[in-house]
């Protein structure tokens, strides 16, 4: 199985168009509209609107009863962009830094594909998400029923990966990426002149012990072997001055790890030594948490499907079955929650083509993957759906 040039050339402009358009979070409202039109085209039945801005095609072939879910991403960042080719970013301030318009135009040359040439017997998904990178759309397409509305048994995700020779393909089973927390951690003390600090209860000494002491939730409340993590405080932010201690501290940071009963050592520990240290000082507290993204978790069996897929397309030589685990983190990590699949990740290149880092106003997508990503969304489809 081969794509013809004449695709390829067409993922190229549709890919192009997106870029030069970049919409970002949930609205989407031209993103969304180009997709929905081009799947219709296709003669693909579409439902729009799901999840607010979401898309998903549907494909049926065969008697069959088995169906597979493919997800893409549309949105794009608050980033203004440097480069000065033709597709630039058209709208300021905004551009696709992270090849979510690579991911959806190789779906949507797959969906074409598909289309045309059938070849399978069962439904397929073509799940187009809103707000990947605030980590809200995938768990609004869910809260939107999509997988009650839908009829799918797995579903599977791929990502561009800048630094990964072109036509490289990387996955393991298991965590994949880790969860993304936020906390916030308000302190009230009593302040008052620095030369007297002990009429008051000063939360500058109390907020340093708790960033010293958030060190040790990862040291003494983790398995150094099995529970990988990194707890940050990245900010301390007080209301004092050159001469005054201050009435309160406001320390602020960043957690990743890869499972979730880590997640839940990790926000629990927190509080404990948080109220803890507080306590002692007589000082009150305020402590939030916050979770935006879990663990990416690959289901095994799937993830084994998507390996021979990628295999048959890009070659053995070329697919790395059990790669490291990544710090980055990914939203389609809420639909493996709901449904088995798996995530994984595609060469986009490395030093003057494709190396360019995600999230950097000089990145673009590099078209020569196109059809490589396609063509592991069709082989992924007839192999599973035969």
């Amino acid at each position: 199985m081969s794509l013809n040039p004449q695709l390829i050339a067409q993922m190229t402009e549709w890919r192009r168009h997106m870029h030069r358009f970049p919409e970002c979070g949930f609205d989407l409202p031209l993103t969304a509209d180009f997709i929905a039109d081009k799947l219709e085209s296709f003669g693909i039945e579409v439902t729009r609107n799901v999840g607010q801005q979401g898309v998903v095609g549907v494909l049926r072939c065969g008697d069959g009863s088995a169906s597979i879910g493919l997800r893409a991403d549309m949105d794009a960042l608050f980033i203004h962009e440097q480069n000065d080719f033709d597709h630039r970013s058209r709208h300021d301030g905004k551009m696709h830094a992270c090849g979510h318009d690579g991911h959806s135009a190789m779906l949507l040359g797959a969906a074409s594909y598909l289309a045309k040439n059938k070849g399978f017997n069962g439904s397929v998904h073509f799940i187009f998400q809103p707000d990947e990178e605030h980590g809200q759309g995938a768990q609004a397409m869910i809260d939107d029923g999509l997988f009650e509305r839908f009829q799918i048994d797995a579903v599977y995700g791929l990502h561009n990966m800048p630094g990964l020779p072109e036509g490289n393909f990387t996955v393991r089973p298991g965590s994949l990426m880790a969860s993304e927390s936020s906390f916030e951690i308000v302190i009230e003390g009593v302040g008052g002149h620095a030369a007297m600090p002990h009429r008051g209860i000063d939360p500058i000494v109390v907020g340093s012990q708790i960033v010293l002491a958030l060190q040790t939730i990862v040291s003494r409340n983790l398995s150094a072997i099995e529970e990988t993590a990194v707890v940050s405080a990245t900010e301390f932010l007080t209301n004092g001055t050159v001469n005054v201690i201050p009435s309160q501290v406001t320390i602020k940071g960043d957690c990743r790890c890869f499972t979730e009963d880590s997640l839940a050592k990790i926000e629990q520990s927190m509080e404990r030594i948080v109220a803890g240290i507080c306590q002692a000082a007589g000082a009150q507290y305020q402590f939030t948490f916050v979770n935006t993204f879990y663990p990416t978790v690959n289901s095994p069996a799937q993830t084994e499907h998507a390996i021979q897929a990628a295999e048959a397309v890009l070659g053995r030589e070329n697919v790395e079955a059990n790669c490291l685990p990544l710090t980055i983190s990914e939203d389609f990590s809420s639909m493996l929650r709901v449904k088995p699949g798996c995530y994984a990740l595609l060469g986009n290149g490395v030093e003057s083509v494709g190396g360019c880092a995600l999230h950097n106003p000089e990145y673009d997508f590099n078209d020569r993957i196109l059809g490589h990503g396609a063509q592991y969304w069709v082989q992924l489809v007839c192999d599973q759906l035969k």
